[in-house]
């Protein structure tokens, strides 16, 4: 299992949304940033609007689930936020992966010999 830092500091999740590349899917929203601290650092952002704490737990478990497949492709020295949408508790988490991997493709934060 590959181990990510999880971010937590508002200003990190602002500077990631401003300066960071985003990829929009029905199920959640990528933004992607590289960092110089040698580590992939993971926010996950679920909104009150989508429903209450059990639905927002069952969305960052999707995510987390999703990322957790990912893991093993992604460059260190990355940092990045996944903000769910609705459509994210009609989805499973192969599905979600797959989507993660093709964003993180796009953004170049894949290995390359994998």
């Amino acid at each position: 299992m590959y181990c990510f830092k999880k971010l937590k500091e508002n200003s990190a999740f602002r500077r990631i949304y401003g300066r960071g590349v985003s990829f929009v899917h029905p199920a959640f929203v990528t933004y992607a940033l590289k960092n110089h601290s040698g580590d992939i650092r993971v926010g996950l952002t679920v909104s009150k609007k989508l429903g209450g704490a059990v639905e927002r737990n069952r969305a960052k478990r999707v995510l987390t689930a999703a990322f957790s497949q990912c893991a093993p492709l992604v460059k260190v020295g990355c940092d990045l936020v996944f903000v769910a949408r609705t459509r994210i508790f009609r989805c499973k988490s192969t599905l979600i992966a797959a989507q993660m991997l093709e964003d993180l493709n796009q953004a170049g934060l894949l290995e390359e010999n994998e």
